[in-house]
């Protein structure tokens, strides 16, 4: 495999705001990168964007117009994803996919790529939460096919999550992880597993805020007001499944659940299916769990105090668990899974620190109390959680 340096070009297929936005970041890193979509339209608004971008910088200062105008020279736009439109991607020292959450139709496109690619190009996916060797196995050489997971806005978001498959050779690993040093992001290596790193971790964030709304224990706003009162973050979890799209979002949860065998940890909500079954889709679409039309009056939250904290307490245990158990199962080491819940999600704390400040007794006598309420395995606490108070050890090594 030849060494990824500044003279490689970089291929993006997929064109949406993920694409364009990994196409930006090697674009001002100083490779030639061609971006090519199926769909004219994206195509154009990703060129659009771009220019936006590059004038937004411009503006700022941070670059020149001249370095402005390299950065977009540098990208060029292909149209059509056909075995034809792939022969753009032959000189590429690395292709990054980017397109619709589907095995399928992602399984095809790496088929096609692997014809039209040198030998030793590295072809990496962008899935949030498919499997990386369901995807490298319809390849005949699956051994340089890795997992190079980027956050939205891609440019902006400082976390990249490699993840190797089974059949990545470890070159290509090094090699993946070098490539998004070089551009600056915060790299962790996560196994290829559902929902990997982050998707994983962070889904009681989402599933168990939407289990107190639908057992109106507290309505959303409530529950939004208490996680960023008392818990510190940033936005309450319905803000940002509108924020982020609640197709997006429960797509990513029934992924996770089926990808996990169903296991009642992650099983997705009926609130948030309802809402995409009627298009209401969050802040795209102008209602969410929130109205965003222009008339619409915002719902007052019940700043209750003990509610709010029974609340938080009652969400970071189940999220420290999730770590908790990552660690256990080797999904990533302790150092990744807290740099990745800060960098990805901008966490007030990482969530090992954050269960060792509580206490891990605190914290599984939490869930106990939960799973003994509800007698369900959602709520079962880590064996490490267990193994971990008895003997009065620290859930950050």
């Amino acid at each position: 495999m030849t060494a990824i340096t500044e003279r490689t070009v970089v291929g993006v297929v997929g064109a949406g705001a993920m694409g364009a936005g990994i196409a930006q970041v090697a674009a001002q890193r100083g490779h030639a990168v061609v971006l090519a979509d199926a769909f004219p339209a994206a195509l154009a608004r990703a060129r659009e964007g771009h220019a936006k971008a590059m004038a937004r910088e411009v503006e700022k200062g941070r670059l020149a117009r001249d370095a402005a105008d390299a950065v977009l020279a540098r990208i060029t736009y292909v149209e059509g994803v056909t075995p034809a439109a792939l022969r753009a991607f032959e000189p590429c020292g690395v292709v990054i996919e980017a397109i619709v959450e589907d095995l399928a139709v992602k399984r095809a496109l790496f088929r096609d790529l692997e014809t039209e690619v040198a030998k030793d190009a590295i072809l990496a996916t962008n899935t949030s939460s498919l499997s990386i060797a369901a995807i490298a196995g319809a390849c005949a050489h699956a051994e340089r096919v890795v997992g190079l997971h980027f956050f939205n806005p891609a440019p902006v978001m400082p976390l990249v999550e490699v993840i190797p498959a089974i059949t990545t050779a470890p070159a290509v690993t090094d090699a993946a992880k070098a490539l998004a040093e070089r551009w600056l992001k915060v790299v962790v290596v996560a196994a290829d597993t559902p929902g990997f790193i982050v998707n994983r971790v962070a889904r009681p964030f989402y599933g168990e805020a939407l289990r107190i709304a639908e057992e109106r224990i507290a309505d959303p706003a409530t529950i939004d007001w208490a996680m960023k009162e008392h818990g510190k973050f940033k936005m309450g979890p319905f803000e940002l499944m509108d924020f982020i799209g609640n197709d997006v979002n429960y797509a990513v949860t029934c992924s996770v659940y089926e990808g996990m065998f169903q296991d009642p940890r992650y099983r997705p909500s009926l609130i948030q299916r309802r809402l995409v079954e009627a298009g209401l889709l969050g802040r795209k679409t102008g209602r969410g769990h929130y109205d965003y039309r222009a008339d619409a009056v915002l719902p007052e939250p019940s700043r209750h105090q003990a509610t709010g904290r029974q609340i938080v307490e009652r969400i970071l245990a189940m999220l420290v668990n999730e770590a908790v158990e990552a660690v256990r199962l080797g999904i990533a080491s302790p150092h990744d899974i807290e740099l990745a819940m800060l960098r990805g999600v901008n966490y007030p704390k990482g969530l090992l620190a954050w269960g060792d400040e509580i206490g891990p007794r605190h914290v599984l006598e939490t869930l106990e109390s939960l799973q003994a309420e509800y007698v369900e395995d959602r709520y079962r606490p880590s064996p490490l959680l267990r193994r971990i108070v008895r003997d009065g050890g620290r859930l950050l090594p």
